[in-house]
């Protein structure tokens, strides 16, 4: 049996296995990889861990949520939940869709998409924890706000997938590509708001006044209340500027996250060590090992070309349509766990024999491709699907990491199947 099939059964086995006995993902995939990767691949393990290991998400996982442990302990993220309701007129229906066009707006300006998630997805599960939204509805405004504007010609995303376009000798219109992008991430987003509970919020309005914060020194346990009222005191004023550097570092100028979110956390720890302690039990290790032992085993598959072993069959394939439906799952399939970018870079140069033998337009492929590869980023095996659920309340973790699962692994389905009836097929 060839090694790449191996790899893709180890990984259904992986999902079977934490789907029956409840056991954590990542501790499985963790010993998988390694099973895989030395006795069936004959990969060290030595190498499994250094090629494999995303060291860049643990340290933006871990970073991101000390520091917004922090602010939320000491009411910085209360105070800016409080302004934005304010913005609205407390009018809870347009807080998720405020999300959105935020999210949308800064990935169309070219920032990072993974660092607008990173700073904006906690202050969105905070509006869905005080005013009791349902945070998988906040999550996926922020990441399908993000997707919207991801593909623009000016966004990170957008610019590097006409570059690999070009590369490849073909021809696109980058306004179609965005448009068609946005278009599907909005109704996208309408359907998520509708069905995780954006429509009970019509007409509910409420009051910004600011209650009492209560401090979290573990899981579950509890303080008396530590900060009131609306003022913003030295440490939410020290906290304000740490947000401010992290926002503008990132987002303006491409400041890697995790190490920049670090920096601020140490920083304000330092100024308060007993907020800094009560922070560092309040950071998401259950979700950073699920993510990083899941990635660690994806990478084994991906080095050992299991992706490319199935992409291969495209070329078999007679009927233009279907083998387009087949790089568009692939896309999708891929993206769920790994790097969007890079699978755009991989899947683009197969789409190139296949426009060169038929009638399909490159516009129209191209866009279903990209479009099926960025949604599935709601998934939390990807980076952008992690932060939301490592920012989410911790009571309610669990739950928002299985309908994220649910959610991204049903757009590997339904983001081909949509993308290519609607752009593609009109075009065979």
């Amino acid at each position: 049996m060839p090694v790449e099939l191996v790899a893709l059964i180890g990984l259904l086995v992986v999902f079977a296995t934490t789907t029956l006995l409840d056991v954590n993902m990542g501790a499985v995939a963790f010993v998988a990889a390694f099973v895989v990767g030395s006795l069936v691949a004959g990969v060290p393990v030595e190498r499994v861990i250094s090629d494999g290991f995303p060291a860049e998400l643990f340290l933006t996982l871990v970073g991101v949520t000390y520091l917004f442990a922090i602010a939320r302990d000491n009411g910085t993220i209360t105070w800016l939940t409080s302004a934005g309701v304010r913005l609205v007129r407390g009018r809870l229906v347009l807080v998720p869709w405020v999300m959105f066009v935020v999210t949308g707006l800064l990935a169309m300006a070219g920032a990072p998409l993974v660092a607008v998630i990173a700073v904006l997805a906690p202050v969105a599960l905070e509006f869905a924890r005080r005013y009791d939204i349902n945070p998988l509805l906040m999550g996926l405004m922020v990441v399908n706000g993000g997707a919207a504007g991801g593909l623009a010609p000016s966004s990170v995303l957008g610019s590097l997938s006409n570059a690999v376009v070009e590369r490849n000798g073909l021809s696109i219109d980058p306004g179609l590509l965005f448009a068609g992008s946005a278009v599907f991430n909005v109704l996208l987003g309408a359907v998520g708001f509708v069905l995780f509970g954006g429509s009970r919020l019509a007409g509910v309005r409420t009051s910004a006044r600011e209650p009492a914060v209560v401090r979290t020194s573990g899981p579950g346990a509890t303080t008396a209340p530590a900060v009131a009222g609306s003022r913003l005191n030295g440490h939410r004023l020290a906290t304000l500027a740490g947000l401010v550097v992290l926002a503008v570092g990132a987002l303006a100028f491409e400041v890697n996250i995790g190490v920049l979110a670090m920096t601020v956390a140490v920083a304000l720890s330092i100024a308060s060590p007993a907020a800094g302690r009560r922070a560092v039990p309040q950071v998401a290790w259950p979700t950073v090992l699920l993510v990083c032992g899941t990635l660690t085993y994806v990478e084994l598959l991906q080095s050992l070309g299991t992706l490319e072993y199935l992409g291969r069959g495209v070329a078999a394939v007679g009927v233009p349509i279907v083998a387009a439906l087949i790089i568009c799952g692939i896309g999708a399939l891929g993206s769920a766990f790994a790097s969007t970018i890079g699978m755009l870079g991989a899947l683009i140069p197969l789409a190139v024999p296949l426009l060169g033998d038929s009638t399909l337009s490159a516009t129209a492929l191209i866009t279903a491709l990209a479009i099926s590869s960025l949604v599935v980023d709601a998934s939390p095996l990807s980076s952008t699907g992690a932060l939301v659920v490592a920012n989410s309340p911790e009571s309610q973790r669990d739950r928002v990491f299985r309908q994220l699962l649910a959610w991204g692994f049903s757009l590997i389905v339904v983001a081909p199947v949509t993308t290519c009836l609607v752009f593609v097929l009109p075009g065979a």
